[in-house]
């Protein structure tokens, strides 16, 4: 028998409020961690300095223009990177999982070429497009497609077989069924890859500046090592993590809104 229980508004409400609060008390307590290890010595303050001066260094770095500058490059070449991946795994993942014989044809070739690290396509990006920004964009969209396609490949195939058979009793033809009945059962995937995929995209969009030497963040932090500038290259890997922590709400805003009529979004429990 199937039982169905449903969470009070009042309870999320305080179960949200109760995750932000641990939530800020663990970014307290690494605060204080961080400023009192080279405050007593148990760190060398040249190679880890104390949060306070990191944080008035950051303060620093927000008032410039060439901040803000490379913090733009960083968001528009992951989001370009992000953008073409999704769209490339979007429509052939559907169209290669809708097709169980394609799909086992390109199974040993998608097995091949996932593992591949897409650090190591570094060398060939250089080659092929130098430090131009199409460089970064071969990593990212690379390393955000396979988070995505295997996702997809997964919610094509968890479509209810049943509800696939009745579509087709029906007369569906096969983009009324991609539109009815694989669209909902794979959008649940599709959300999750694209949130693993925007983490993965934001990664290598900040290595691949900081290797390749294109523009952006991860530009800026290299130049700063370069120079010596340790609190600078601290303020500036705290500004990359603030970054990614604005782009994972973002993407998980934008993940309940889509599904919005999920059980697991309405906070329903089946």
């Amino acid at each position: 028998m199937t039982r169905t229980a449903t969470t009070s508004p009042d309870a999320t409400l305080g179960a949200g409020a109760n995750r932000a609060l641990l939530g800020a008390a663990g970014v307290a307590g690494l605060i204080v961690l961080w400023e009192a290890l080279p405050r007593i010595g148990a760190a060398r303050p040249a190679y880890l300095p104390p949060a306070s001066e990191v944080a008035g260094a950051l303060a620093g770095r927000l008032g410039s223009a060439a901040f803000w500058t490379a913090v733009g490059d960083t968001l528009a070449a992951w989001a370009l990177g992000l953008a073409i991946a999704f769209a490339a795994a979007a429509v052939l993942g559907f169209l290669i999982g809708s097709a169980p014989r394609v799909r086992a044809f390109t199974t040993s070739t998608v097995e091949f070429l996932r593992p591949i690290p897409s650090v190591a396509l570094i060398p060939l990006a250089i080659l092929l497009y130098g430090t131009d920004i199409r460089s970064t964009l071969l990593l990212v969209v690379y390393a955000a497609f396979w988070q995505i396609y295997i996702q997809v490949l997964y919610g094509v195939a968890d479509v209810d077989p049943v509800a696939e058979q009745t579509a087709r009793c029906y007369g569906l033809g096969r983009l009324a069924r991609i539109r009815y009945v694989v669209w909902p059962s794979a959008l649940p995937y599709l959300m999750t890859g694209l949130r693993l995929g925007a983490a993965v995209a934001l990664v290598l969009t900040v290595t691949a500046q900081l290797v390749i030497g294109s523009p952006g963040l991860g530009q800026e932090i290299a130049v700063a090592r370069s120079s010596g500038a340790i609190v600078e290259v601290y303020a500036l890997i705290v500004a990359t993590g603030a970054l990614g922590v604005l782009v994972n709400v973002g993407i998980r805003a934008l993940e309940r809104r889509a599904l919005r009529w999920h059980s697991s979004v309405r906070g329903e429990v089946l």
